[in-house]
């Protein structure tokens, strides 16, 4: 009983297991037919619209590119991928591909570490009218252009015109309208250059025959700036080239040099039809050995691709082993394609054109038993193609298969049939001559919409380079005028600086005159009250004293003129003027005023300088003005004290009448006179802070608050 038991739950895990398979096998199957799509978009921040380059964009076992300076994308991609974006800068994104839709991908800058990003799909009109431009390529060309139309005139930029131009190069490309294609390429490169506009304008070249360019084009392409897909379509296109020109060996190399890129990167679309273009390449360089070797691997390969490309791959190693006459293997081989066809029709509708309708592999069939001498397979197999071609209306293999039906009959000696079979083919030929008529009556209908659809995309260029022209000139005429503008501006500016350099140099000269004519003033004034004194000491016949005074005069003379010519002296030499002038004075009114001098030592005298003789009136007037009124004795106090470590304050305080006192005590006709000694020092400091950035501060005030009020100067001394 347990044996029975596990016996039967053996056989149920079996059959569930097989179960899976299948399905899995099935959706494998499906996601093959899928149709491939190709995919385009970008990435970009989603707030000022700037784009991310190399941004990694992968399909799930399968393509693989990155951005450009754009942010832009293009890859192939079938319904049902998985479509995988990754950035170091912000989270891995994936997205299945329903449909050829446009993907933008939107990044907020603000914490790219963790950004969300968004898919967006058909956010903008123009790029709505790009994805239908897609949509038609291959079902109306008509609307396709007229599409891309109405998408330039939604355009805003030189890139969304590359774009359109590039997209209606594509649709060229399909419709075989390759010279067309190539104007299209031409001007979506003259808009902004693209790798993706190169490569296609170097395929479109080797389509319509300018082999010449186009391996110009693709060699002018640099590699670095290139995807791996893109990479590997450069290397298969170069081969291409080379293989139609018959330069054999070059278009291996160019081959193989996909065929390493894709293997690397496990692209294995381009893997199976790099095996089977190095494989017919060394064929038509007589190589057999080499390109079967090379044929068995794109067949293996095949047959995990889709049923489609298995079916295109078994069909090129049949025409391989027909140009070999390996007529067995060709017959084995189309036979299996025979099978597979009539399993792909129940689905879907091969066209005519196909190399894999049953018609032409039925053919092929008989014409390869023709060729072994078997007419008894070849009748039927031809009899057959003959039917189908009937059947789906073609002309073309129905009129081989008549021709190739009437020699077999002439071979095998039935010249009755073989008369039959060629009236047919004459009959196939007559209609077959006036389908082509009507074909090529249709074809330059074609050409001529196309044309002339064409021609009014053109036009609507010219009209836009006309009115970017216009804009451009007017915008220039704009920049003349405000250059000139500017330009003026600067003259005025540099006429301006001269002038206020000018104006400040002669300021400072009439300055520096103000300053001359002020001390030529100040010095009379000084020698005269000085004389005074002596006079004054000659009139009492004090001679001894009015010789010590003159003595120190003249001393005092001297250093005033040694230093008459200076705006600034040492403050310590100041010092010693002011001592040696308040000592003359002392001497003469020694009964009215004691004195001292005192520098504080935190002063550091040597640092700084002072106008000459600016204390000078101060003193002269407290001892004139002042103290020689006072009924007792009074006292004047020099002081230099630190007021800052920039500035020092020199304090010349008495303690006389005061200032109020002395105006009382002047007459009438000496308040008329006004004082010229301290109406200079005024003028001087006013001219000194102009020239020098308030260099001096002057203040005074009553000293104290008594009926001998006194007076104090204060006068503040800034640092160099």
């Amino acid at each position: 009983m347990k044996q029975l038991v596990t016996y039967s739950l053996f056989i149920l895990l079996f059959f569930s297991f097989g179960s899976i398979t299948a399905q899995q096998e099935d959706n494998e199957y499906k996601k093959k037919e899928a149709p491939l799509f190709t995919i385009r978009g970008s990435v970009r921040h989603s707030d000022s619209y700037k784009p991310i380059s190399k941004v990694n964009i992968e399909v799930n076992g399968g393509a693989y590119t990155m951005t450009d300076a754009n942010g832009a994308f293009v890859i192939k991609a079938r319904k049902g991928d998985e479509l995988v974006v990754r950035h170091k800068d912000f989270e891995t994104v994936y997205h299945v591909i329903e449909n050829d839709d446009r993907i933008t991908v939107e990044v907020d800058p603000s914490d790219t570490k963790t950004a969300n990003p968004k898919f967006k799909i058909n956010v903008k009109a123009f790029n709505a009218l790009i994805d239908s431009v897609s949509k038609y390529k291959k079902l109306d060309v008509g609307k396709s252009i007229a599409f891309v139309g109405d998408a330039l005139g939604q355009s805003s930029s030189q890139q969304q015109n590359a774009e359109a131009y590039l997209v209606l190069a594509e649709v060229y490309m399909h419709w075989k309208q390759y010279d067309l294609a190539v104007t299209n390429y031409r001007v979506s490169l003259q808009n902004k250059e693209t790798n993706e506009a190169k490569l296609g304008l170097a395929k479109a070249y080797e389509r319509n025959k300018n082999y010449q360019e186009s391996l110009e084009t693709y060699n002018a392409i640099n590699e670095n700036q290139l995807g791996n897909y893109q990479l590997v379509i450069l290397y298969e296109g170069l081969g291409d080239t080379y293989y139609n020109i018959k330069k054999y060996e070059a278009s291996i190399e160019a081959y193989e040099k996909g065929l390493k890129v894709a293997n690397q990167h496990i692209i294995k679309p381009k893997i199976v039809d790099l095996n089977s273009k190095i494989a017919q390449a060394y064929n038509a360089n007589g190589k057999v050995d080499k390109a079967q070797g090379f044929f068995d691997n794109s067949l293996d390969l095949a047959e995990k691709e889709t049923k489609n490309r298995a079916l295109e791959e078994k069909v090129t190693v049949a025409d391989f082993q027909n140009t070999n006459r390996n007529y067995s293997e060709e017959i084995q081989l189309r036979k299996e394609i025979v099978e597979d066809v009539e399993e792909v029709e129940r689905d879907s509708i091969i066209e005519n054109e196909s190399a894999l309708t049953l018609q032409k592999q039925n053919y092929k069939i008989g014409n390869a038993y023709f060729l072994q001498k078997d007419y008894a397979n070849a009748i039927p197999y031809l009899e057959k193609s003959i039917e189908e071609a009937d059947a789906k209306g073609d002309l073309v293999v129905k009129k081989d298969a008549t021709r190739k039906l009437s020699d077999v009959f002439v071979d095998a000696g039935d010249y009755e049939k073989a008369k039959k079979a060629f009236e047919s083919y004459r009959m196939v030929v007559d209609e077959l001559y006036i389908k082509r008529e009507q074909e090529l009556s249709q074809a330059d209908r074609f050409r001529r919409n196309i044309i002339e659809q064409q021609n009014r995309i053109t036009s609507l260029e010219s009209d836009r380079a006309l009115t970017t022209s216009l804009v451009a000139a007017r915008n220039k005429n704009q920049q003349l005028i405000i250059y000139s503008l500017i330009t003026g501006l600067i003259l005025l500016l540099i006429m301006a600086f001269f002038m206020f350099k000018y104006i400040k140099q002669q300021r400072l000269a009439n300055n520096l005159l103000a300053l001359r004519s002020l001390r030529s003033q100040m010095n009379p004034h000084f020698i005269f009250n000085a004389l005074n004194s002596v006079n004054s000491f000659i009139a009492n016949n004090d001679e001894r004293t009015a010789n010590k005074y003159l003595s120190d005069f003249s001393h005092l003379m001297r250093a005033v003129l040694e230093n008459s010519e200076e705006d600034f002296i040492p403050l310590q030499k100041e010092i010693e003027l002011l001592d040696l002038y308040t000592k003359l004075e002392h001497s003469r009114f020694q009964d009215k005023f004691d004195y001292s001098i005192t520098v504080d030592e935190d002063v550091k005298v040597a640092d700084y300088q002072i106008p000459p003789m600016l204390l000078q009136p101060y003193i002269e007037n407290a001892v004139w003005h002042g103290l020689r009124y006072k009924t007792e004795k009074g006292h004047l106090q020099i002081t230099i004290s630190k007021l800052s470590n920039t500035e020092i304050v020199i304090t010349v305080a008495d303690d006389g009448i005061g200032r109020t006192r002395s105006k009382d005590l002047k007459t009438a006709n000496q308040q008329k006179q006004k004082s010229k000694g301290m109406g200079n020092i005024k003028k001087r400091v006013a001219i000194l802070n102009d020239m020098y950035k308030d260099k001096v501060d002057v203040f005074i005030d009553d000293y104290q608050d008594a009926a001998d009020a006194g007076t104090k100067v204060v006068v503040t001394l800034k640092k160099d």
